[in-house]
């Protein structure tokens, strides 16, 4: 294939801009996901059903669920019951934060639960309330241990960015397709797209590899 068209004029008219949105989108996602995907988490462990029943069902749902499928019902259901449109980007966000709360809960009770219990008793012990406790001595170390799976899922969650092309925003996937059109050249662009994609993605893995050695020495 020609690959003649990929130059920095490409790149900085069609390419950057879709990169930053997915970059972004991937960065806002995973902190607004862990810190929904916590409360989830927590609520999940708390041992009162009225909390842990709808957490529960919100998870398992929005685990059942494709996530291009959540995307479109946002997308076009949203505008239906509030009465104005929501704009593609806000409408990326929002669901992406919603829908990978559900898997970052998972990862955060795992690790949660992977804390030895008497630490938790010794908390209790020095009188420390249930917040305390998990504020101060479980979910430090809970965080530790699962931050090379927490940046795992975040690696994935860059993947899904493509996704949101089904709904037109902006992103890296996006400005490829863009290109590819413009220059006559579709298979080029998607073939780039691709190569980029796997680039970052096998970067960040080596990177999260290097993290969990880390971390295991540590221990």
């Amino acid at each position: 294939m020609d690959l003649s068209f990929f130059s920095w004029e490409l790149i900085s008219k069609y390419v950057l801009g879709g990169f930053w949105f997915s970059l972004e989108l991937t960065l806002i996602a995973t902190l607004g996901g862990i810190a929904f995907g916590t409360v989830l988490a927590l609520m999940r462990l708390s041992g009162k059903p009225w909390m842990a029943l709808p957490a529960t069902v919100y998870v398992n749902g929005m685990r059942s669920i494709p996530l291009v499928m959540v995307i479109l019902w946002f997308f076009l259901l949203v505008p239906l019951l509030i009465g104005r449109p929501v704009g593609a980007e806000y409408s990326a966000i929002i669901t992406f934060i919603a829908f990978e709360a559900a898997y970052f809960s998972e990862i955060m009770r795992a690790g949660i639960q992977s804390i030895p219990r008497g630490q938790v008793y010794a908390g209790q012990a020095l009188g420390m309330t249930y917040g305390q406790n998990m504020r101060l001595v479980i979910l430090p170390q809970a965080f530790r241990n699962m931050l090379p799976v927490l940046l795992t899922q975040t690696i994935i969650l860059f993947q899904d960015t493509s996704l949101v092309y089904a709904i037109g925003a902006y992103d890296l996937l996006k400005g490829f397709t863009t290109a590819g059109k413009i220059y006559g050249r579709p298979e080029e662009a998607y073939l780039l797209a691709a190569v980029v994609y796997f680039a970052i993605c096998m970067g960040l893995s080596f990177l999260v590899k290097k993290l969990q050695a880390k971390i295991a020495i540590i221990r």
